[in-house]
């Protein structure tokens, strides 16, 4: 399979990178590959045997036309700043430009050590990189601003953990992986020139109608703002819990990236955490707007040098950019509830309307993603989904009633609503205990449960019949669920 690269980020920002080489595997297997991906990246793989696919994805064998380099960044983790990370298990191949004129980077993960390796050992297990394919192809189907997966390779390789796994690597496609991090990293330790540099490729890859703004590089700051708002608000009405959302993890592309304890709520909670390290809670489900404000604003002091070079006084424009988050993100969200409740018009009643639904859903528990397709068969006349899901039939009635009459004020007929939401509301996610139960399959080399769950959340809103178990939650009486990291 021939690759065209088109590689800016080697060819254009030397000095922000470090050259490396993916360690070689003793038995690469393709385990999944994405045609579908493929084919929009106008990658031709029709004609290419599985064996082939598994040393181009696993590092065995180096595409041509790659350049092959870990990312320098910086970032906050856990709140506590770390001067250098990098990319320590990842490896980037290379850039690719889809037929659509898009450009993608295409990166190896869990390839082996790099410069910014730190002693770890650069690899990764199969369960986080099946874990990753899965549920970012899920987010994709969901339209989530999303980093993809283009193939899974089993290594032959044992990585220890707490116990020996099988390794893995998985090639994942992203706009790009630039940083919050990635800005940190040159603002600490090179300045404002590096900054500006690093902007300036930034606003041509990804923000080019920027370009001729006054000041570029406070234009890119509200822009990064505005897409992070975005993305968070649909994570949350996703019930989506990204689980590590340090500075290094916040992509300024916008998109979703480092699915690593990462999960989707199945019985409501505001303070769901499922990171086996995150013993505070800082990035529970319902912290996460606040962690994104906190997150643009650490974004705002690294990009404050190229910001001040254009326009000193624009210092203070960009303090008023993220004073104005919560402001900001709390239209984006009442927005993005508006359509899981099916208003179209919006109403000044809308916000206490949304906040006593969370308040009601923190009160009764029920499952996050069938609550909202149990409204919707409200509308079509049927309560027995609805009843099923609370712990009383009229538990949350009052609410349910507010609801009804702020729908009537509207000239939309109930089952046309009940489509429209059923649109937008997910049946089938990535659920918990479906998740793990297909990792331990692949684990025992069996690809099946994986391979069937994938097909489900690639197609997540029209419901089937033969898919009725896969959008039943877990047993009430399972242990809370703990996801890791994977290095």
């Amino acid at each position: 399979m021939d690759i065209a690269f088109d590689n800016s980020f080697h060819r254009e920002m030397e000095g922000f990178y470090a050259s490396a080489e993916a360690a070689s595997p003793s038995a690469p297997r393709l385990l999944v590959f994405n045609q579908t991906l493929a084919a929009t990246l106008g990658l031709d793989a029709a004609d290419t045997d599985d064996d082939t696919l598994a040393r181009l994805f696993s590092g065995a064998t180096l595409p041509a036309g790659a350049d092959p380099l870990a990312f320098a960044y910086a970032g906050h983790q856990f709140g506590h700043f770390s001067s250098q990370l990098g990319d320590g298990r990842a490896l980037l191949l290379g850039e690719i430009v889809a037929p659509d004129g898009k450009r993608f980077d295409m990166q190896l993960k869990g390839s082996g050590p790099t410069p910014f390796s730190r002693n770890g050992d650069g690899k990764a297990a199969i369960g986080p990189v099946l874990r990753e394919f899965l549920v970012s192809e899920a987010m994709a189907a969901m339209h989530v601003p999303t980093t993809r997966s283009l193939a899974a390779v089993a290594t032959g390789d044992r990585v220890q953990r707490e116990r020996a796994h099988p390794g893995a690597v998985l090639t994942r496609i992203a706009a790009s992986h630039v940083r919050v991090g990635t800005f940190q990293f040159f603002a600490a330790h090179l300045g404002a020139e590096h900054v500006i540099r690093l902007s300036d490729y930034t606003i041509r890859r990804h923000y080019p109608e920027l370009a001729n703004a006054a000041n570029p590089h406070l234009a890119l700051l509200a822009a990064v703002i505005e897409r992070q708002c975005l993305l968070v608000a649909k994570w949350m009405g996703l019930g989506f819990v990204h689980g590590v959302m340090n500075t290094d993890n916040v992509a300024v592309s916008g998109e979703t990236i480092d699915y690593g304890p990462c999960a989707f709520m199945d019985r409501f909670a505001v303070n769901s955490v499922y990171s086996s390290i995150d013993a505070n809670g800082r990035y529970a489900y319902g912290n996460q707007p606040a962690i994104m404000n906190w997150n643009t604003a650490r974004f705002a002091e690294a990009l404050l040098p190229a910001i001040h070079a254009v326009k000193p006084d624009d210092v203070e424009v960009a303090k008023k950019l993220v004073a104005d988050v919560v402001e900001q993100f709390r239209g984006i969200w009442l927005a993005t509830m508006r359509q899981k409740l099916g208003l179209g018009t919006p109403h000044s009643s809308d916000a206490g309307l949304i906040d006593a639904l969370f308040d009601a859903l923190e009160a009764n528990g029920p499952d996050f993603t069938l609550f909202f397709r149990a409204l919707a068969t409200l509308l079509r006349g049927d309560a027995s989904a609805m009843e099923a899901l609370l712990p009383a039939p009229d538990a949350m009635a009052p609410w349910i009633a507010s609801w009804w009459a702020q729908l009537e004020r509207e000239p939309i007929g109930p089952l046309e609503r009940a489509a429209a939401m059923d649109a937008v509301n997910p049946l089938y996610i990535p659920r918990n205990h479906q998740v793990e139960a297909a990792l331990a399959a692949a684990e025992a080399d069996d690809m099946a449960p994986f391979l069937a769950l994938l097909e489900v959340v690639r197609a997540p809103y029209a419901e089937r019949a033969e898919w009725t178990g896969y959008a039943q939650p877990g047993p009430a009486e399972a242990a809370p669920y703990v996801t890791f990291c994977g290095t």
